[in-house]
């Protein structure tokens, strides 16, 4: 029964196959553009690094109209020979079926989590649809430290163009550093693999009925291993390729998203990062090495006109919870010429550290809170692309490594003030 599986008929798949050593889950919505050579990458990686280990790869639709689910069942590879593998090949199982559940990537991860539980499966890997740059050695990477025993959850490491990514960069990368202690260094990445065992752990978590079954599963997942003590690492594989997104365009959404997220394990998890001091290196598996990386095209002076139409706008509502010096600060920027705009890391910390408190004592809707942050990020990175325009990767790195010490400095007051 290699082909699409309805809800109804998953009990037959499941008892047809029994039990799998691993699985790899692909979570799609309208993807047959780039989900072909999605599979074929997963299926080459599984034969090369894994030729005698079961394995199934589960397709899990978001009610696709544009044949994605008949791709994953057409697409084969069709001459192994010809990528220089000779060895024997165990048959690979192959699933695509409908989740069900609120729309949403987490939706799409609790069935990727229900069969792996199914199948007593010992290693995961979950991978996007949309890939442009996965090659067959991601599987090893994301599997290979799972299925050794040592490690429950493996996170991405990639290399990115300096604009790309600012979400992360800014704020989830340097709080969740600061908040639990390790430094992995992409926590909503994208791919990842884990333990069975793991994926045991988040089905049983009471969250699908919630924001993390539309979203943020990726940070709910990198928090909840972390914060669980399960055993983490990140493996580099090399440039992630997808459709780069202007820093300077509206990220509302994905910003509220992300960033909501990330408070409301903030509140889950108080009990666990208050009590973490300096950050740790977590281990990191794979060759490193450089890679080209598609330009990202920002709009400086429109991000700095959206900062000041936020301090026009928004002013009232950020003067009710960010100390009075930083909203002082804010309409001084306000003033400042387009070359002199800058919003240094330590007046960014406190910023994202006062809505970390807003959040946690509720002085106002979630929603508008967490929406009026939108300009002060767009301003951020606006400043940090003034800052950088001139310097390499290493010396953007560095500049972001800078930012987690001063989040990592500032923490203790965070939590004289969360308490009080």
């Amino acid at each position: 029964m290699n082909g699409i599986v309805s809800r109804e008929e998953l009990s037959v798949w499941i008892e047809e196959v029994q039990r799998a050593d691993i699985l790899v889950g692909i979570p799609s919505y309208n993807n047959a553009g780039t989900i072909g050579h999605v599979v074929q990458a997963v299926q080459t990686g599984l034969a090369k690094y894994f030729p005698d280990k079961k394995a199934v790869l589960v397709n899990s639709d978001g009610g696709s109209t544009d044949g994605t689910p008949e791709i994953v069942r057409d697409t084969v590879v069709e001459d192994f020979s010809s990528l220089l593998l000779h060895h024997r090949v165990r048959p690979l199982f192959k699933l695509a079926t409908p989740y069900h559940g609120l729309p949403g990537k987490g939706s799409a991860f609790r069935t990727i989590f229900e069969l792996a539980a199914a199948l007593d499966v010992k290693a995961c890997a979950v991978v996007d649809s949309d890939l442009r740059s996965i090659t067959p050695e991601w599987l090893e990477l994301l599997l290979k430290p799972v299925l050794s025993g040592r490690f429950d959850y493996v996170a991405p490491l990639y290399l990115r163009h300096k604009y790309d990514g600012t979400i992360t960069n800014s704020i989830i990368y340097p709080l969740t550093r600061a908040l639990y202690g390790k430094q992995v260094r992409q926590p909503i990445g994208g791919e990842f693999g884990f333990s069975g065992e793991l994926a045991r752990f988040y089905l049983g978590k009471d969250v699908w009925e919630s924001d993390v079954a539309r979203y943020g599963i990726d940070i709910w997942m990198t928090t909840t291993a972390v914060a669980g003590g399960f055993r983490v690492c990140q493996s580099f594989l090399g440039a992630k390729i997808h459709d780069p997104k202007d820093p300077g365009a509206d990220l509302s959404a994905m910003l509220f998203q992300v960033v909501g997220a990330t408070f409301d394990l903030m509140d889950e998890y108080a009990a666990v990062w208050k009590d973490i001091g300096a950050s740790e290196a977590v281990p990191t598996f794979g060759f490193r090495y450089a890679v080209g990386l598609e330009p990202v095209k920002v709009n400086v002076e429109r991000m700095i006109d959206r900062f000041n139409l936020g301090v026009d706008d928004l002013m009232v509502i950020w003067r009710e919870f960010l100390p009075g010096e930083v909203a002082d600060f804010l309409v001084r920027a306000r003033s400042l010429p387009f070359e002199r705009f800058r919003i240094p890391d330590e007046m960014w910390v406190e910023i994202v550290y006062g809505f970390t408190l807003a959040a946690h004592r509720r002085v106002m809707s979630r929603e508008h809170l967490l929406k009026s942050l939108t300009p002060l990020y767009i301003g951020r990175t606006a400043s940090f692309v003034l800052e950088t325009q001139d310097s390499g990767a290493e010396e953007v790195e560095e500049r972001i490594e800078h930012l987690c010490r001063i989040f990592e400095e500032k923490k203790r007051a965070l939590l004289d003030a969360w308490a009080s």
